[in-house]
């Protein structure tokens, strides 16, 4: 194993914005991320987290600069590789849940398995386990417009461990939710995250919740400070 999961060096980004010319987003940006270390990301809006963590997780490529996965150069893998990298090793999680609305919460978490080669019974015992960790086995059967708002978020933190994937990214995942029930769902993924030794990168606007984490780190004019913590 690396030592760090994940590790960004010099990263830069920018988009063509039209008439406001070119508006450079990354700039040189260094992250390292240890193996079980939970990371929170806060950033004013706008900042470019989002893009931050589409680079970090595959989906988006950055101008220049180097990304690894557990101590993988992702510059000398190949679209296939990426993606299959992506499949194995990353887990996600939105502010909006985006479960499949015509299957159920346990077909949700299955169908990646699947997807990976698991085999369907393991698929579903594995599936089970999760949602009985976040308390919600009895809902297993629901489809997703059944479920609340944090039954559907819970779903959804499952669903990105199903592949029991080595890091865990997270764009606001209960920025969607009314205090209470955030709270409660947030608790029940770190303990998931706590409880699986994932390496995970949080971004949140909620310091309460970023203070619960290992670091808090902070995204400002596309580069990262450590945030101290009294």
């Amino acid at each position: 194993m690396s030592d760090n999961i994940l590790r960004l060096q010099g990263i830069e980004k920018a988009y063509n914005r039209g008439l406001d010319g070119e508006v450079t987003v990354l700039k040189a940006l260094d992250l390292a991320i240890a193996p079980a270390q939970v990371v929170a990301l806060v950033a004013p809006s706008g900042a470019g987290k989002s893009t931050l963590l589409h680079i970090a997780g595959l989906l988006d490529t950055a101008d220049s600069g180097q990304v690894e996965i557990d101590g993988v150069d992702m510059r000398g893998l190949d679209d296939k590789a990426r993606t299959a990298l992506r499949r194995q090793d990353i887990g996600f999680i939105y502010q909006f849940h985006h479960l499949l609305p015509e299957f159920s919460a346990l077909e949700n978490i299955v169908i990646p398995q699947l997807a990976n080669n698991v085999a369907p019974a393991q698929a579903r015992d594995y599936a089970m386990d999760l949602l009985a960790k976040v308390g919600i086995a009895d809902r297993a059967g629901h489809r997703p417009a059944a479920l609340s708002g944090g039954e559907q978020q819970r779903v959804a933190f499952c669903r990105a461990l199903a592949n029991r994937p080595k890091l865990l990214l997270a764009d606001e995942p209960t920025g969607n939710l009314d205090p209470a029930t955030s709270d409660t769902v947030f608790t029940l993924l770190l303990q998931l995250v706590r409880d699986t030794g994932l390496s995970a990168l949080i971004a949140t606007h909620n310091l309460d919740l970023a203070g619960r984490m290992d670091q808090t780190l902070r995204l400002d004019q596309g580069q990262i400070s450590i945030v101290q913590r009294i």
